[in-house]
């Protein structure tokens, strides 16, 4: 189950080639990516799977494929109104933005739900929903969900966590570092305290 700071790829945002930025952010504890990347053409992104698995393979890590075609690996994140799951995948999951479309949910094993914070990757999709929509939402889920949308501080993944996510999805603050490890590592720090710290709560 994707847990932990979990990297979107968007290689028109990246600062150098994706590859180099996957593997930079694996470097700084990184454990799960999904690739996005859906206007390349089918042989394209399965030859850039095969790459970014190659990467998270050292590390017990695993890749999620946006879109219903996992690419002859076993796990795909859908979007909110895309098909139901594919037969025989290991690892489904789903975006989703409000109690509506978390209530669709049948199969899939968790969620993202987006956007916490204004975001730049996509501005003006809908109002924040900020740390108490986010718990708010993240109860009313039968599934464990990953906070996405403008997560680019410590501050706010600890905010996440505070709200109830299993893990924080991050895109541009990584897609757009100059040292996606030390950016890795610098929000896995947060996030792996703020667990901490509410397992101390409890």
């Amino acid at each position: 189950m994707p847990s932990g700071v979990v990297l979107l790829t968007d290689r028109r945002m990246a600062r150098r080639a994706l590859v180099e930025v996957v593997a930079g952010a694996v470097a700084g504890g990184v454990r799960w990516v999904v690739l996005r990347e859906k206007d390349l053409p089918r042989a394209e992104r399965a030859a850039l799977a095969v790459e970014l698995r190659a990467i998270l393979a050292g590390v017990g890590g695993t890749l999620v494929v946006a879109g219903p075609d996992p690419l002859d690996g076993d796990a795909v994140h859908l979007p909110a109104a895309g098909p139901y799951p594919p037969p025989r995948v290991g690892l489904v999951g789903r975006s989703c933005h409000d109690e509506a479309e978390l209530a669709r949910l049948t199969t899939e094993d968790y969620a993202t739900l987006s956007p916490v914070f204004p975001t730049r990757t996509k501005p003006g999709y809908g109002p924040p929903l900020g740390a108490a929509g986010l718990a708010e939402l993240i109860d009313a889920s039968p599934v464990p969900v990953l906070a996405l949308g403008g997560i680019e501080t410590p501050e706010q993944v600890t905010a996440c966590v505070g709200a109830g996510a299993a893990g924080v999805a991050v895109l541009g603050a990584l897609m757009r570092a100059d040292d996606p490890t030390r950016t890795a590592t610098t929000l896995g720090s947060a996030f792996n305290e703020a667990v901490t710290a509410s397992r101390g709560d409890e």
